[in-house]
């Protein structure tokens, strides 16, 4: 009988002890579940506080320089300057591709809409950055939102050029003569809207003066019809101009730069040095990228523009360009741009420009 009762006991014992058991399983089961949790949620939260570098070492592919231009023109022949070089310094090709149409919107839109990973960016301008958005209120992006701003590559200067036969031979005499026949002196253009337009606007709205605007289709017609005596006035890029200004058949008044006078023609003051306090219109194209670029990524894109550019014979070529080499921070290419395009805002608004439909 002791015996059974010792059985009955032990049996007893193990009756209390398997409950016991369970609960204690149980609770290292969701221990362990828990742990295990807080690791895979501190490895995600340490995985995100990495820095860029540490997922990927950019560039680890081709990159796209967009310009939103044909081949050969005053976009294109920089872009293809620094293409080569900047490849050199990020040990990845740069491939320059043209994606031109609707005056840059097409491939300006294309980037915008591209990956925000620093593998495509656009060499844009001021005529895709701040000039066409002042004229156009539905193109398919913005210039402030939907980029991230690199750098600033290059400025260039216009230049206010007269027939010879035109009573001026300065800013002064052209102002005075225009105050005393409102109208009467004419200023050819590239077209309505384009860059060499806005430019004459700005003169007119920054002197107090009206000329009769002759749009013609591009800039080398305008430039023959005033050497031909047809128009007065009309405002070009320095280096398209210079060769007519060094012949006599056209005669320089003055640069659009305001820091310095232009290297190329160094006789020639600035509007500002000939009295219209202020006044500056520079041309500038800047590389951007895709809204939503990493950081990382944009410093390390203008950390290698910055050494692109300062390499003497990049300069010696935008020089003789009749650029001036200004690289910059991503906040100062963003400043421009947003101070650039109030500037041609306010031109339209206040000129009362109209597009053709």
């Amino acid at each position: 009988m002791r015996q059974a009762k010792c059985v009955n006991a032990a049996e007893g014992k193990q009756q209390v002890a398997s409950p016991l058991l369970d609960i204690t399983q149980r609770l290292t089961r969701d221990r362990g579940r828990r742990l295990h949790r807080m690791h895979n949620s501190f490895f995600a939260l340490t995985l995100l506080a990495l820095p860029f570098s540490a997922h990927a070492e950019y560039p680890e592919r081709t990159l796209r320089l967009v310009v939103p231009f044909p081949p050969g023109g005053g976009v294109d022949i920089p872009a293809r300057a620094i293409a080569p070089p900047l490849a050199e310094i990020l040990k990845q090709p740069v491939v320059v591709e043209n994606r031109s149409g609707a005056g840059g919107s097409v491939g300006a839109a294309s980037v915008a809409r591209a990956a925000a990973d620093g593998y495509t960016i656009l060499l844009g301008s001021s005529s895709t950055l701040s000039v066409a958005p002042s004229l156009y209120g539905n193109l398919p992006y913005h210039p402030v939102r939907d980029f991230a701003a690199i750098s600033m590559v290059e400025q260039k200067a216009y230049v206010l050029v007269a027939h010879p036969a035109l009573p001026a031979k300065n800013i002064a005499e052209l102002l005075a003569l225009a105050r005393r026949q409102p109208g009467r002196i004419t200023i050819a253009s590239s077209g309505v809207g384009s860059s060499n337009h806005m430019v004459g606007e700005l003169i007119q709205l920054s002197t107090g003066t009206r000329f009769t605007h002759i749009p013609y289709k591009g800039s080398a017609p305008a430039m023959i019809e005033l050497m031909g005596g047809q128009v007065d006035l009309h405002v070009d890029q320095v280096m398209s101009a210079i060769s007519y200004v060094r012949s006599g058949k056209v005669r320089a008044l003055a640069v659009t730069s305001r820091a310095k006078r232009s290297p190329q023609l160094p006789d020639t003051p600035t509007f500002d040095e000939a009295g219209v306090s202020g006044f500056e219109a520079s041309g500038f194209t800047g590389l951007v990228a895709p809204a939503g670029t990493p950081p990382e990524v944009i410093s390390k894109l203008n950390a290698a523009i910055h050494r692109v550019l300062a390499q003497p014979a990049i300069r010696d070529f935008m020089t003789g360009l009749g650029s001036d080499v200004v690289p910059g921070t991503p906040e100062e290419l963003g400043n421009y741009i947003r101070t650039d395009l109030a500037r041609w805002t306010g031109v339209v608004k206040k000129s009362g420009i109209k597009l053709d439909p």
